[in-house]
């Protein structure tokens, strides 16, 4: 086998896609809510970028479970995000299971990935207009 053959996506760049059952509610969501504007569209989908990497909300017929986190942004303050985004309207999900709980919308999450540097993370999630649930986290060091 050929070793370049193992690599042949690592320099791909990554982008998630975010299904919505209505584009209008969702770009409405998307602005008032968290203040994103699409960089660019097509017919049936709205790019949006966040420091530096793309994801797409595109219209579809299927709609999303929301059971687990499809997208998540890292930030370097957490309780100021949240703040703000609660100030705008976004509700946060209250989470109480095994492992992981939240206060105030805010969960202390141990451990990270080594790479990262950072003993844990603290994290926050959401529902978008469409049901997608989308995380925010903050590393801590």
């Amino acid at each position: 086998m050929n070793a370049d053959h193992g690599n042949i996506l690592a320099g791909a760049r990554v982008a998630t896609r975010l299904p919505a059952q209505d584009l209008d509610r969702a770009r409405r969501f998307y602005s008032e809510q968290l203040g994103l504007e699409p960089v660019d569209e097509r017919p049936g989908g709205l790019l949006y970028r966040c420091g530096g990497v793309d994801f797409v909300v595109f219209r579809s017929t299927g709609a999303s479970p929301g059971t687990f986190t499809q997208m998540a942004l890292e930030v370097d303050d957490i309780e100021t995000a949240v703040s703000e985004l609660k100030r705008r309207g976004v509700v946060f999900e209250e989470v109480d299971v095994p492992g992981l709980r939240t206060r105030n919308g805010i969960a202390e999450i141990e451990g990270n990935y080594p790479s990262k540097g950072a003993r844990g993370e603290r994290g926050a999630w959401f529902r978008d207009s469409e049901g997608n649930l989308l995380g925010i986290g903050e590393l801590v060091f």
